[in-house]
């Protein structure tokens, strides 16, 4: 089997990827590396022919107030159906475009520019129905953005914009071997030979799922590098070897250059993933069908 986790991003500079091989005694995982050409994603994570769980820092899935409205029956359909409608990945810039069929925002900072306003404007019942279940805070991270939220550092939106619609979407079309987790099925029973299964993870709440805590701002690469023992701990107790790259970026803080965060991120989505693959943490997704049609859920989070 074959785990990855890609940590995503509208800039191609930004989106690593860090892929690691079950053995007979565990998993090597290797160092973390640019993602490149998107379309080739795929085509090599399955090239040797193996089950992949690839893991994606990204939203898979939509609130449930908007999904509400729209004709199709789930997430994955929705994704299918916005291969004829590229007018709904535009941002808008201000308010007067923003409708439940051009939902993300804002393009820039505005006047008005909160997200009481923008919930107004598609016609959702308050800021709290543009999150997901999943997007709550939790005993083990903060809050994360709403889906079409555009603006400032916690936001996702720009990176659900370039993976949907640049790489799943295509991908979807083009009928290549993927499953969407949790929408299709639970992860074991989705990952099969020569199939991909992709799952939401989201590494602020995987450091604390593989019992770390960052000594630090994670932005930081003495803090990262200050981290390091505490990783290999970690990657020690999942059965997951380092490769000598890999160990020498851990021991490095993962380079001092902005993207180290990023590299940093990609190696705790791959430890999350491994550990549900393992069965350390399980594969929990919580009975609600708005949960398990139209917004997800993030791999190995508790209710």
């Amino acid at each position: 089997m074959l785990a990855a986790h890609a940590d995503w991003s509208l800039s191609p500079g930004k989106r690593w990827i860090c892929v690691a091989r079950r053995g007979r005694e565990g998993w090597i995982a290797e160092a973390p590396r640019l993602v490149g050409d998107t379309a080739q994603l795929l085509p090599d994570l399955l090239a040797g022919g193996a089950p992949v769980a690839l893991g994606l820092d990204l939203p898979l899935g939509v609130p449930r107030d908007w999904a509400a409205g729209r004709a199709e029956p789930d997430f994955p359909a929705l994704l299918r159906s916005l291969a004829a409608d590229p007018g709904f990945f535009e941002v808008s810039a201000d308010l007067s475009t923003v409708c439940p069929a051009r939902p993300f925002y804002p393009a820039r900072g505005v006047k008005g520019m909160t997200r009481a306003a923008h919930a107004a404007a598609l016609g959702l019942p308050g800021p709290a129905s543009l999150s997901r279940a999943c997007d709550r805070a939790t005993p083990l991270r903060p809050a994360g953005a709403p889906v079409f939220w555009t603006l400032g550092a916690n936001q996702s939106g720009k990176a659900a914009i370039a993976a949907w619609r640049d790489w799943i979407i295509p991908a979807l079309v083009a009928g290549a071997p993927v499953s969407l987790w949790p929408f299709e099925g639970g992860l074991h029973a989705l990952l099969a030979p020569g199939r991909a299964v992709l799952a939401e993870v989201y590494p602020a709440e995987a450091l604390r799922q593989v019992g770390l805590r960052m000594p630090g701002s994670k932005r930081d690469a003495a803090a990262r590098r200050a981290l390091g023992p505490a990783l290999r701990d970690a990657m020690a107790r999942l059965s997951v070897q380092a490769t000598p790259a890999l160990q020498a970026a851990v021991a490095d803080g993962f380079g001092a250059d902005a993207a180290g965060e990023d590299r940093l991120d990609c190696v705790l989505g791959l430890l999350c993933l491994v550990a549900v693959l393992d069965g350390v943490r399980p594969d929990h997704v919580p009975s609600d069908p708005w949960i398990r049609r139209w917004e997800g859920w993030v791999l190995g989070q508790a209710e």
